[in-house]
């Protein structure tokens, strides 16, 4: 046979033929390629292997700082009998302290200028907890007989709701009555107000202390922090953000401070020309009530409407002008007055307040609603000077 005759190949040869030639047409992978430059293959691994190690340490980061938030939150409750009396002193401080620099800018000793506010401090506090003690514990202690007084007086309203709640009980159960339970009135005992009384006292007598000290060694320590810093310019930068915090969050406070007084004033007032009794403890709770927005207004709104009915003659609409006229208040208040004398610059988002009040609330209770939207604000102060935190101030910005 010549070597021009060809003998034909068998089926399976031709398939195998086939497939290695699709397999000789396709490209190889980066990493098989028989033309690749070794060295480049080694960079694209070692490429490789490094965007996976930092997926990964971002991951552990991201767990990390987890951890590290849960860690945090644990210790501020697990602290909070001593960091509550610490920022409240903290704020107070802050407050008082353009007064103590005033003095000292007319020669007058800082201590001296602190021990005339601290007198003045303690003697306001006694004052107001004499005027509001008794009328709180007797509120107390009328209430469940105002209850009680009050409940004929809504007959004429709640008339055909029970005839509705009879006849719904007769068809369901028969002829059989329903057991009505009965409630338990509200006491506070003698052992209640003796055990809580020294807890108090410690507090309130360690959160004086904290105050008389900051506002007398509190600009020193802050000189002897900037003086720790590296260099000169980074000294002045530093207390330049030190003055520039120190001065927004005292005119803040004191701004806050003197709103809510003067809206627990008003408020007293229009109680007392209304007839409601005990105006004075109701004032008293729509000043502190104030410092947390919207959900402030919204208790002092209710617990009003409750002691305009409890103490009303009769079951009329009128019953609730008290508590119109304060809803006019609060929202001249809230809407014209504060954003007016404090500024845009000290808006906030509704949103990251009712999100701080809650993880505070939880974190500290009573305490910790009361002080949230001042930490909030003072830190919005901070990080819009700090460079890096810049982010933080902008998201609770309204």
């Amino acid at each position: 046979m010549s070597e021009s005759e060809k003998v034909p190949a068998p089926a399976d040869a031709v398939a195998d033929d086939g497939v290695a030639a699709i397999l000789l047409d396709a490209e190889p992978p980066p990493e098989t390629s028989a033309l690749e430059d070794p060295a480049s293959s080694k960079a694209t691994r070692r490429l490789n292997v490094g965007r996976a190690t930092r997926r990964h340490l971002r991951a552990i980061r991201m767990v990390l700082n987890a951890l590290m938030l849960l860690a945090l939150m644990y210790t501020i409750t697990l602290t909070k009998a001593l960091l509550i009396p610490l920022v409240l002193a903290a704020f107070i401080g802050l407050a008082l302290n353009p007064i103590v620099a005033f003095g000292t800018r007319i020669r007058l000793p800082r201590w001296l200028t602190a021990s005339v506010l601290m007198i003045g401090l303690i003697v306001g506090i006694g004052t107001g907890v004499g005027l509001l003690a008794q009328p709180a514990i007797g509120w107390f202690h009328g209430a469940p007989t105002a209850i009680r007084s009050f409940v004929p007086k809504l007959r004429s309203f709640t008339k055909p709701l029970e005839a509705a709640n009879r006849a719904t009980q007769t068809l369901v159960s028969g002829n059989s009555r329903a057991v009505v339970p009965q409630s338990t009135p509200i006491s506070i005992s003698a052992w209640d107000v003796v055990s809580t009384a020294p807890k108090v006292l410690a507090a309130v007598l360690s959160v004086m202390l904290l105050v008389f000290f900051f506002l007398i060694y509190g600009d020193s320590m802050l000189r002897r922090l900037v003086e720790i810093t590296p260099s000169f310019a980074y000294k002045r930068h530093a207390v330049t953000i030190v003055r520039g915090i120190q001065t927004e969050v005292s005119r803040y406070l004191l701004t806050a401070l003197l709103i809510n007084a003067s809206l627990g004033a008003v408020t007293a007032g229009m109680l007392w020309l209304y007839k409601v009794p005990d105006p004075l403890l109701w004032g008293a709770v729509a000043m502190f009530a104030n410092f947390i927005p919207y959900v402030g207004a919204i208790v002092t709104t209710t617990v009003l409407a409750l002691v305009c009915m409890l103490y009303a003659n009769d079951a009329s609409l009128e019953v609730f002008l008290p508590v119109l006229t304060f809803a006019g208040i609060t929202a001249v208040e809230g809407n014209l007055i504060t954003p007016l004398i404090q500024g845009a610059s000290m808006r906030l988002s509704p949103i990251a307040i009712l999100l701080w009040l809650l993880v505070w609330g939880w974190l500290w209770g009573i305490p910790g609603a009361l002080l949230a939207v001042p930490m909030l604000t003072c830190t919005k102060l901070i990080t819009e000077r700090v460079r890096g935190w810049e982010w933080f101030a902008h998201i609770v910005q309204r």
